[in-house]
This record gives C-alpha cells, structure tokens and sequence, in this order.
C-alpha cells in the first residue's frame, strides 16, 4: 500500500475548501481579470477578512504589501528573465508563497490542492496527481516541467532559470535543491544556464543538491546531504561530495524497466547557454564554475 494515505476533511470543511478553489480558479482564468486584483483581493480575504479596498483605506501598508505589483523576485533581476512570461506568473508565486506561511497553506490537504491549481498555471507542464508541500519554491516556473505522480516535499528549492525536468514519479525529499544555472569562478556575472533532467522514478534524499546540467537517469538516487555533480547512470544510487556511484539496484527482469524514459549515457541534452550578453562571444573564462548559491 502507499506510504501516504489521503485523509478526507470534515463535509463542511470540505464544501468551504472546494468552493473557494473552485472560485478562484474561475477568477484566475478569467482573461477580463487582472490576475494581481485577484490575488490581491484573495489574500485580503484570507489574512484579513476584509475587501482589499477597505484594508487600502484603513491599513494602507498592509494593502501595499498584499499587491503582486509592488513586490520583486529575485528572479526579475535576472537578466535572462522574459518580462512578459515572468509576469504572467508572478501573481501566482506570489499568492503561493504568502499562503504557505498561513494556517491555510501549512494545512497539508488545503496546501496541496492549492499549489496543484497553481502549479498548472505557472508551471511549463505540470501532471496529473502532483503532491508539492509547504514552502517549496521556484525562480520563475515557466521554465519546469513536471510529470505525472511527483512529489516535492518541504523547504525544496528548483531553479528552473535554465530549464528543469521531473519525469514521473520523482521524489524531491525536504530542503533539497536543483540548479540550472552557474557562474563562472572567475567572473560571476558571466552566467551559464544548463537544463537538469531527473529521470523517471528517481529519488532525491533530504538535504542533497543536483548541480545545473546533471542528468540522473531513470531509477537512480542521491543520497541524504550528497552533491549531485555528475550524471548518474540507470538504478544507481549516488552518495557523497560529489555524489559517486556507490549502490546498483538489482533491478535484472524488471519489466517495469524494461525501457527507459531517460538514460544519461545516451540523452541527448541541451547545448548550455551563456546567458550575459556581456560574455557571450567569449570562450568559457574557465573550466571550473559554481553553483548559483
């Protein structure tokens, strides 16, 4: 049986969640709505229990913090960041990141089916059953894809600057964090983005990071607190700094791999991309680089 195993809400509590999704999703969609209204308005509704207009005129700062307009990613100061996609995205971050610091996003059930919802508007491509815990957060989000049955657990990190793939069924465990993108050891504006693919079925341990442009192939691993430097082939299991091959899963007539999704001895990756027009003529300043931390 599963590890995790859905647990129903109360029928009233249930209606009230449903019928709030349900209301914002329909806002969301809605081309005739200014997305940051609405999420203005929503997280007027939630944090303060008041229209947005009343809390302008009695709590002014307040407002001012709840509006998607006067906020800045990090990501905005990108320079390789696209204006127009990143803004159609932002309201949805930024709604996404302020409820998970409420009762309403720390609540696993409602949590989850909010960031689904979310995730389907902000994602590349987002799939069906997709499980993403509280405090998970991205760079810009249009620049990650997502397959069927994943889960994203706690306090994970994805820096999708430079294109991320989660192939079905990866696990990203807590406080993990996955990287597109480097600099340069000698000039760290000078900045290369690498598209990461995690195979399918993959598991990323507690606190491990994948550096940009690492393929882990179908049914490997990396283990808690290693540093994923360098591919890892089919069903091994990469432990240390740098993570090394250290495990093979016996997986010998195994039909469920029988084929696979991603191999990194033969996928055929992205070429890099140096993304600061200030360098791009140039060749690479060195052969070392590290990552955006």
């Amino acid at each position: 049986m599963p590890w995790l195993v859905p647990r129903a809400l109360p029928p009233e509590g249930e209606r009230v969640l449903s019928r709030f999704l349900g209301e914002l999703t329909e806002k969301l969609d809605d081309p005739a709505l200014d997305r940051n209204e609405v999420v203005r308005d929503t997280l007027a509704e939630v944090l303060y229990a008041a229209p947005f207009t009343e809390l302008a005129e009695r709590a002014p700062l307040a407002a001012f913090a709840l509006d998607p307009r006067n906020v800045t990613f990090e990501a905005e100061r990108y320079v390789v960041t696209d204006p127009e996609r990143f803004a159609r995205v932002k309201p949805l971050l930024w709604l996404w990141k302020s409820l998970d610091l409420t009762p309403f996003g720390q609540s696993v059930e409602s949590g989850l089916r909010l960031r689904a919802l979310l995730a389907a508007r902000v994602f590349a491509h987002a799939g069906k059953n997709l499980k993403i815990f509280q405090n998970v957060e991205v760079s810009v989000g249009y620049n990650l894809w997502v397959g069927d049955d994943v889960t994203i657990h706690r306090g994970v990190f994805i820096d999708d600057i430079g294109g991320v793939t989660l192939h079905d069924g990866v696990s990203l465990s807590d406080f993990v964090n996955v990287y597109s993108h480097t600099h340069s050891v000698l000039e760290s504006p000078d900045v290369t983005l690498k598209e990461t693919v995690i195979g399918k079925g993959v598991r990323v341990a507690y606190h491990a990071t994948v550096l940009a442009g690492t393929v882990l192939s179908d049914d490997s691993m990396v283990g808690a607190m290693a540093l994923a430097t360098r591919d890892l082939e089919p069903h091994v299991i990469g432990l240390g700094i740098p993570a090394k091959a250290r495990v093979w899963k016996e997986r010998a007539g195994d039909p469920r791999f029988a084929s696979l999704v991603v191999d990194a001895r033969t996928y055929a990756r992205k070429a890099p991309v140096r993304a600061n027009p200030d360098f791009r003529t140039e060749e690479p300043a060195d052969p070392v680089e590290e990552p955006s931390v």
